[in-house]
């Protein structure tokens, strides 16, 4: 049995040394709660370096075979074009597309791989900043909807400021995407300071989703519309969802089917990691 044993000198009035106290105490949870946390400790380590191996098969050997299906094709269709009829055409512009797709998803898994282990040390980050960056990023993609977005004044806030632009990018991208047909997308970005976090509201006027799948949206893969109707990889709001959690924070929506949705971001104003790379 594990224990501690602690041995006290017993002395006479005059300082003479006549026995000793001895007291053993059962150490036996701790050392089982020890084992538990160096056991989770070593599984968190392989976790770590599995995802690392993971990144750099995604970055590389992964992304070779699409790249070569969209050179090929590019091939294929400036030297042989005027010998393939038109059903040959459509599919090798299917085929370069499913290629193209295949990148956007692999690259999505890479990035939300990389959320903490190529993250970086939070530092003071102005929202609004980020924001404008983001919407200029965008421009084209605001251009071709037809939309709008406007922002008020944003708090700063301690954060990985690459994070940030990432959580930004996605939540008002899906925004301007989701919109109703034949509609002006228009999307708000605010935020206001609560006691110690702040609250960040992504509000837009698209078509909105049923609350009941509030779950499902912050997951890997999950998607509420069909590749048809909207394009996507489904991993944009999953990949949110792990930026706010590394920087201690919460996301959720609120929404109603044909009536647009609101994401709510809360998140700590001070970061006791800040100068730091914090795992989350």
């Amino acid at each position: 049995m594990p224990c501690i044993l602690t041995a006290t000198p017993f002395r006479e009035l005059g300082g003479e040394l006549i026995g000793i106290i001895e007291d053993y105490k059962n150490i036996s949870k701790r050392r089982w709660a020890q084992d538990r946390l160096n056991a989770a400790v070593a599984e968190l380590e392989r976790s770590n370096a599995e995802l690392q191996q993971f990144a750099y098969v995604a970055s590389h050997d992964l992304q070779e075979p699409a790249r070569k299906i969209q050179a090929f094709g590019d091939r294929l269709k400036a030297k042989y074009s005027e010998v393939i009829d038109e059903r040959g055409l459509d599919y090798l512009d299917r085929m370069q597309n499913a290629a193209s797709r295949m990148q956007v998803l692999i690259n999505n898994l890479l990035t939300l791989s990389r959320i903490t282990s190529k993250a970086k040390p939070f530092v003071p980050v102005n929202l609004s900043d980020v924001v404008r960056t983001v919407v200029s990023d965008l421009e084209l993609h605001i251009e071709k909807t037809g939309g709008d977005v406007e922002m008020l004044p944003m708090p700063t806030i301690d954060a990985d400021p690459t994070q940030m632009r990432q959580l930004f990018q996605n939540l008002i991208g899906n925004g301007l995407k989701f919109h109703l047909p034949g509609g002006k997308p228009v999307v708000k970005v605010y935020g206001q300071v609560l006691n110690e976090a702040c609250q960040v509201m992504v509000e837009d006027n698209g078509i909105g989703f049923d609350e009941k799948y509030l779950d499902r949206i912050f997951t890997v893969f999950q998607r509420l519309h069909g590749r048809g109707e909207y394009d996507g990889t489904g991993v944009g709001l999953a990949i949110c969802h792990k930026i706010v959690e590394r920087h201690g924070g919460s996301i959720t929506a609120k929404s109603t089917p044909g009536k647009g949705a609101t994401f709510v971001v809360m998140l700590p104003v001070k970061h006791p990691s800040r100068g730091e790379v914090a795992d989350g």
